[in-house]
């Protein structure tokens, strides 16, 4: 047997054992020790020099010993680079923004807002026309960033956010202050710059946040360190420096826009006072309000409506429109006869009636026999006048001048 050939046999098995090894390739690596290792005891076997036995025996322990680490490295996980943390990091908060995004597009239109013209058109320039008509932004013409919705509560600031997510057809990320505060260390920070990011690889997007002042308030002395943080990723994000933004608008809405951080509110390019509603619209929100609902009302009634609504805001009539709805339900729910008159279909239903009237029969409405067929009453003019008595404005003299003192130093009329 040629001892010299096994000898070289092993320097190439070690040669490509060590190689495998610092290329992590721990598998091929462990083969080549433990054939290195064999060739070793061929060598023990044939060669009498007691020195080379003594070598051949301490190498071989050697390769066996690695080989053993090596398959006790492959039944563990590997640690991971941090270029590959950093990425599962960021998937984590990423699947946690994800409850942000509204993955169905909000159906609300234009024609479903009333009024707001002013607003509606700011919109129409930040979200609609740079898509549809990308030529006209270049050089200087720029799309607006930043839009900041504030007024009174129940005026439709979010329903605009919604109707603008509608028409631009793209991404719509809903954002309140449980989806970014955190109360661990550098999280909130993580989030929010987590929210940005994912918004750049879905654009268009808006990101919307009602109620912004409770995350992004003006800064005070007293303040904790990691709600500062917060607020100067938030400013970092929304600046964009050295991002590709094209695509994002940031839209938020506050009732009280003089609780904003100033850096804040100068980050909103467009800030838009959205007012109580005129009368015109008043009137419009009533019939949009009253759209699937039968009822009696003429136009001259629904004016009439608008103009004992002043001071009304959006939510107000929605809320007056809603407490009219009931009435017909309480004048069943009251009535202790009924009659039974012919419907379209030849049938009859049941519907209430004084006793005085032909036909009325005595009984609750609980007691019809087939309960089925109660006819639902419309909703009449008599119904919105008893609503209104009971339904009173919900925004007070006092906070409204404080909206038109804000408008005056720093917004526009919406």
């Amino acid at each position: 047997m040629d001892l010299n050939n096994i000898r070289n046999d092993i320097k190439d098995l070690a040669a490509k054992a060590v190689k495998y090894d610092k290329l992590e390739k721990y598998e091929e690596a462990q083969e080549y020790y433990l054939k290195a290792a064999e060739k070793l005891q061929l060598l023990l076997k044939y060669d009498e020099s007691p020195y080379n036995k003594e070598v051949y025996i301490k190498k071989a322990k050697e390769y066996c010993e690695r080989a053993k680490v090596l398959k006790e490295a492959k039944s563990k996980p590997q640690e991971k680079s941090k270029e590959e943390k950093a990425d599962e990091e960021t998937k984590k908060l990423q699947e946690q923004l994800s409850n942000c995004l509204v993955t169905e597009t909000p159906n609300v239109k234009w024609e479903d807002v009333a009024g707001l013209e002013k607003a509606k058109e700011a919109l129409k320039e930040a979200v609609i026309l740079p898509i549809r008509f990308p030529q006209f932004f270049q050089g200087k013409r720029k799309p607006w960033k930043g839009i900041l919705l504030y007024g009174p509560p129940g005026t439709g600031k979010s329903f605009l956010a919604k109707a603008a997510a509608t028409e631009m057809k793209g991404k719509f990320f809903s954002v309140s202050a449980a989806n970014i505060v955190s109360k661990f260390m550098g999280e909130s920070e993580r989030l929010v710059k987590g929210l940005f990011d994912l918004a750049r690889k879905n654009k268009p997007a808006i990101i919307f946040m009602d109620e912004i002042d409770s995350v992004l308030s003006a800064r005070s002395e007293n303040e904790n360190d990691a709600t500062r943080r917060l607020k100067t990723e938030f400013l970092i994000q929304m600046q964009g420096v050295g991002k590709d933004d094209e695509g994002i608008l940031v839209l938020g809405a506050t009732n009280i826009p003089w609780g904003l951080d100033p850096a804040v509110r100068r980050r909103f390019q467009k800030k838009i006072y959205i007012s109580l509603p005129e009368e015109e619209a008043r009137v419009t929100m009533f019939e949009l309000n009253l759209k699937d609902s039968p009822n009696s009302l003429t136009k001259e009634e629904l004016e009439d409506l608008a103009f004992k609504t002043a001071g009304y805001s959006g939510s107000d009539i929605a809320n007056v429109s809603q407490e009219a709805e009931y009435e017909p339900l309480r004048r069943c729910q009251n009535a202790e006869y009924f009659k039974k008159v012919i419907n379209e279909t030849g049938d009859f239903n049941y519907v209430p009636c004084s006793p005085s009237e032909s036909g009325a029969i005595k009984m609750r409405m609980n007691e019809l026999p087939e309960k089925e067929k109660l006819k639902e009453p419309e909703v009449c003019y008599e119904d919105f006048l008893l609503a209104i008595q009971k339904i009173k404005p919900t925004v007070s003299n006092a906070d409204l001048d404080k909206q038109i003192k804000f408008t005056e130093e720093f917004g526009q009329e919406g």
